[in-house]
């Protein structure tokens, strides 16, 4: 299959595009990042920590 013809997506670390691989066939829609270094890098939430109101 030619490359040209892949579907792409934009990384949403690094902004870079990047194109289906065919392990990611069953899960292509969930596919966010461009590499694990962009993954591990990526923003996380407030941790749990964070999260839990102080009691007085």
């Amino acid at each position: 299959m030619k490359k040209a013809l892949l579907p792409s997506k934009r990384c949403a670390v690094c902004g870079l595009p990047f194109t289906w691989r065919k392990r990611w066939a069953k899960c292509w829609d969930e596919v966010r990042y461009c590499s694990e270094r962009c993954r591990r890098s990526a923003p996380r939430g407030k941790t749990q920590a964070q999260r839990q109101p102080e009691r007085p």
